[in-house]
């Protein structure tokens, strides 16, 4: 498996669902951050680091639309589609218990997140 780099690449669920949430990653060395937004979420962050096999260890919290605030850790293990489609296995623990593992796919950069700057409440 190749080793990804993560600068630049822009991600949602898998199967690409409209009114989805979009991150966009960023990528120095082993560090890792993204913002990301869309759907019931204002914005979001997330920062971590990458190891030699490209899985990513990280903290984000996120705002949704209804106020609400959402933190915790994931673990975010890369994969590649027969098709050559980078997807990231997520196993997440929020800071309120929940916990579980969601899909997310490389999409096209034209699906980018909004920046925090450009959202009005």
């Amino acid at each position: 498996m190749d080793v990804p780099n993560y600068d630049g690449r822009i991600f949602r669920p898998l199967g690409n669902p409209p009114n989805s949430p979009t991150g966009r990653y960023h990528q120095n060395g082993n560090l890792i951050w993204a913002d990301f937004g869309g759907g019931r979420l204002h914005f979001g962050r997330l920062v971590g680091t990458c190891d030699a096999n490209g899985v990513i260890t990280a903290t984000y919290c996120q705002l949704a639309t209804d106020g609400t605030v959402t933190a915790g850790q994931v673990t975010s293990t890369p994969h590649w589609t027969p098709e050559g489609t980078l997807t990231l296995s997520e196993s997440y623990h929020r800071l309120d218990g929940a916990q579980g593992i969601s899909i997310i796919e490389e999409v096209d950069k034209s699906l980018a997140p909004p920046t925090p700057e450009s959202i009005r409440p």
